[in-house]
């Protein structure tokens, strides 16, 4: 019997196939923050750049917090998830206990005074997004996987973000955390 698909939704994932070849894309994992009949947006979550979040931003106090690539729509502007709404102000619920966006100064201020620990935040270069259709268009193209968010998602490791969830499914589709990134290491 055919598991049914889900459809993408605001705070929902999708996740790569892994034959999907596309620099960008390749095994990401992407958090929608937004999807409505005008597009999609949304945030990779396991493709890290390297870098903290101090080491991009002038003036933004030490904080171990590291950045990713969120997708290659402006990637030169940084972006954040969080759990702390209260804290920050302005922010835009995605569901389950995140939120995107927020009054960057509030931000500055709380990690200055300590009032927030690298598991309640993520930044990224950049953001995902889809104009009008072209999500539904590699849905039918096969290229994406829709899974509802586990809880704690930001907690989660994200070097292994993509296999993991994937063999939590439980579905026939489990099987493709076990594929090689290379087939010539097969």
């Amino acid at each position: 019997m055919k598991q049914l698909q889900l459809k993408p939704g605001k705070g929902r994932l999708l996740i790569s196939e892994p034959f999907l070849n596309d620099d960008f894309f390749h095994r990401s994992v992407v958090l929608l923050a937004d999807n409505s009949e005008n597009g999609t947006m949304g945030f990779i979550l396991n493709k890290p750049v390297g870098h903290n979040v101090h080491e991009l931003i002038n003036d933004f106090p030490e904080f171990e917090s590291e950045v990713y690539f969120g997708g290659p729509v402006d990637n030169q502007s940084l972006f954040f998830i969080h759990t702390i709404p209260d804290l920050i102000g302005s922010a835009f619920e995605i569901g389950g206990g995140i939120h995107y966006g927020g009054d960057f100064d509030k931000l500055q201020e709380i990690v200055k005074l300590g009032m927030v620990v690298p598991e309640q935040i993520r930044f990224f270069a950049g953001y995902s997004g889809w104009d009008a259709g072209q999500l539904d268009f590699e849905m039918k193209e096969d290229s994406w996987l829709v899974f509802e968010r586990p809880p704690k998602l930001l907690e989660m490791k994200p070097a292994n973000l993509w296999g993991e969830l994937l063999r939590k499914t439980h579905s026939e589709k489990a099987i493709w955390s076990n594929y090689p990134e290379d087939l010539n290491l097969n």
